[in-house]
């Protein structure tokens, strides 16, 4: 893909619809001349500082490969810090107030993308979560400026616990302690019947905990057959290291959902084990063309390979651009029916997001830590898809009445 020239690819749909909710304010964007603002809000500190570089580096490569522009303007992005629900929650009516952002891309943690959800909801200004994956945020406190392409934590779980099943019937979990570790408890405990399992313990753990020795002396101690996490960023990193230290790597499987590349190459391979599932991975067979692209522009710039959050930061600021360039207008009612018609046809199943809820609904990737890691970056065995088709895809993201979203029109 050489910026937005293959659109057609990707059957982009906003039309006269697009045009037709801009009015004319719309038409006065699309003549202005001066930058389109995007604000970008990633962590730049605490555990999630790695995540929020690697989401800030795919956004940016996105405006790069799109050649810096939009609707022939050039485009200007502000990136400002996640650090808590309520300095995120500023952050975001900061930028709508002092930058003039048109939308805005970020919200990796649940709670913060929650709490930004609602400022966008109140000024009127798409706001685009790459990574938040708790179920309320396409569910009962969906909006129609809000938009994720993260799966939500029951579909995620849907994946893994057949998986889980495998290596065990009795399950512990360890999950942080707010929206994300909750909904994890909640969707895992609703599938473990089915899946023959039961529970024989639960810990969830406050952010930012240094010391996990207490955790994994009771996991020890309940002694079960699997356990499942939720830990994110640099919580999961030093939780792993201390389950090698304790001697717990090869004694119970780990399993999770939501991790991030960056967790493993910060532990390394003597510490790195688990089967996880995961929005994408650089080294999957089934990437598509406009993603092997993705993968060699960011090798060339950074000497590495992309993490998963490369991906989530790339794709979200890709619709953007591209929903943008569909309504022929940055004015917000415009963009938000373009990215309710935006769809991707690159891969084996094509992805969008569902007009009624703003999911976006595309298969994730179940993935197991390498026996011998012998790549510095390459860690992980891709085992399959989440789902083998589209209609399989849509069926594990749910119905109306199962996922509770109501929007009203725009």
């Amino acid at each position: 893909m050489r910026g937005l020239e293959k659109m057609t690819r990707r059957a982009v749909v906003a039309g006269a619809a697009g045009l037709a909710v801009a009015g004319s304010a719309g038409g006065a964007f699309a003549q202005d001349t001066g930058p389109v603002r995007i604000g970008l809000i990633y962590s730049k500190q605490g555990p999630g500082a790695s995540i929020g570089e690697y989401l800030q580096r795919g956004s940016q490569l996105a405006v790069e490969q799109a050649g810096g522009k939009v609707l022939g303007r050039p485009i200007e992005l502000t990136w400002l810090d996640e650090p808590n629900p309520q300095v995120s929650q500023q952050n975001m009516q900061r930028l709508i107030d002092e930058n003039k952002v048109v939308a805005v891309v970020g919200g990796n943690y649940s709670s913060s993308a929650l709490a930004m959800m609602s400022v966008a909801a109140r000024e009127k200004i798409p706001l685009i979560l790459p990574g938040a994956a708790a179920s309320e945020i396409t569910g009962k406190n969906c909006n129609r400026y809000t938009f994720r392409t993260q799966a939500t934590v029951p579909v995620q779980m849907r994946g893994l616990m057949p998986y889980v099943a495998e290596l065990g019937k009795k399950v512990y979990f360890l999950t942080p302690s707010y929206a994300f570790g909750q909904d994890i408890l909640r969707s895992s405990r609703a599938l473990l019947k089915e899946n023959g399992l039961t529970e024989v313990g639960v810990d969830e753990v406050p952010v930012n905990t240094a010391d996990y020795s207490s955790y994994i002396l009771k996991i020890r101690q309940a002694r079960p057959d699997v356990l499942i996490g939720g830990l994110v960023g640099g919580d999961f990193s030093n939780f792993l290291k201390q389950w090698n230290e304790m001697g717990m790597k090869d004694r119970i499987p780990y399993a999770a959902v939501a991790v991030t590349d960056t967790d493993f190459w910060d532990v390394g391979p003597q510490a790195s084990t688990g089967i996880f599932i995961k929005p994408w991975y650089y080294n999957n067979p089934k990437n598509t063309e406009a993603e092997k692209k993705m993968i060699a522009d960011f090798q060339k710039k950074y000497n590495q390979p992309p993490s998963d959050k490369t991906w989530s930061g790339w794709i979200a600021m890709r619709a953007l651009l591209e929903s943008i360039e569909a309504a022929k207008s940055t004015e917000s009612k415009a963009i938000v029916t373009a990215l309710e018609n935006w769809k991707n046809t690159d891969g084996e199943q094509s992805f969008f997001f569902r007009d009624w809820d703003h999911q976006l609904v595309r298969p994730a990737v179940i993935v197991r830590v390498k026996k011998q890691i012998t790549d510095k970056f390459d860690y992980m065995d891709f085992i399959k898809d989440t789902s083998a088709t589209e209609e399989e895809t849509k069926k594990a993201f749910g119905t109306k009445e199962e996922i509770g979203c109501s929007m009203p029109p725009l």
